[in-house]
């Protein structure tokens, strides 16, 4: 009986530890990229955050990370954790609003969250939902010290190095548009191209990538959320392969070669509370 018990508690226990500590377990990831820069410049890339009121020690946290000052800071969506969150989650990013940025969407910016069994995660990504929706257009306008990259370019200068930012909104919803992106794209010489998407679905790497992007900075997959002791994800919920669901990685498409980083974001849904083995993470990337 007693060695029942025990083998019942150690589920018992990883729960309670992966709800009341592991997403809460805030950590900086430190990243370095030789990506051919005039100098040398650092990104702040954060994503899912999905911040309700009364996350003090998240909004802390997202405090110290403007005290790092950052040369730009780049959001790759999912920002929102429920109906009516756009001005806390402005009033969290504050401090970051100030320094120079640019954003994409994920679907949660769009749509509301809904229970869904979590392990549906396992078999396939998750589909489209009834869900309560979210003012988006709110959310633009709170953020609007940075760049909408959502379907759109930009180009703007880093410590001397001008950048041209190429931005898809959420292929999980459907929502990116390649050909919309491609008319917006200035033909200006620069010295870099980073591309940004919320889901790093393949089609979107590859489009990004095709377009020129030496780096892609991505989000969605949690790092998987929950994983294996090492931190191997058991799932993406996109086309991305598990070994990829977080940190760096080179892929190449028709001779292009390009970086991949994907964050594993600093939230969690409402309704699954709980990260194992995978903290919440922003990174920050020097370019050289």
């Amino acid at each position: 009986m007693e060695i029942l018990l025990a083998i019942l508690a150690i589920p018992l226990a990883l729960f309670l530890y992966a709800v009341v500590v592991g997403r809460r377990n805030f950590q900086l990831r430190r990243v370095t990229l030789n990506l051919g820069a005039k100098s040398p410049f650092t990104i702040l890339h954060i994503s899912d955050l999905h911040f309700r009121k009364g996350q003090w020690k998240k909004q802390r946290f997202l405090n110290r990370l403007a005290s790092l000052n950052p040369d730009f800071v780049i959001n790759t969506g999912d920002n929102l954790g429920g109906v009516n969150q756009e001005l806390n989650t402005a009033k969290a990013l504050k401090p970051l609003l100030e320094k120079p940025g640019a954003y994409v969407f994920g679907g949660n910016d769009y749509k509301g969250p809904v229970f869904k069994n979590p392990f549906s995660y396992l078999s396939k990504p998750s589909g489209k939902k009834q869900s309560p929706a979210l003012d988006h257009e709110k959310l633009s306008d709170l953020l609007s010290s940075w760049a909408n990259l959502n379907n759109n370019s930009e180009v703007v200068e880093i410590s001397g190095s001008k950048v041209k930012l190429l931005g898809l909104d959420d292929p999980h919803e459907q929502y990116d548009n390649p050909r919309k992106l491609q008319k917006s794209s200035s033909q200006e010489q620069v010295d870099l191209v980073i591309g940004v998407v919320h889901a790093p679905y393949h089609r979107s790497i590859q489009e990004l990538a095709l377009q020129g992007s030496q780096l892609v900075l991505a989000g969605h997959t949690h790092g998987g959320q929950v994983c294996w002791p090492g931190g191997k994800a058991l799932t993406t919920n996109c086309d991305l392969p598990i070994e990829y669901a977080k940190g760096t990685s080179s892929w190449i498409f028709d001779g292009q070669s390009v970086e991949l980083h994907v964050s594993a974001g600093l939230g969690t849904s409402v309704f699954a509370p709980f990260r194992l083995f995978c903290p919440p993470e922003a990174t920050l990337i020097e370019v050289l």
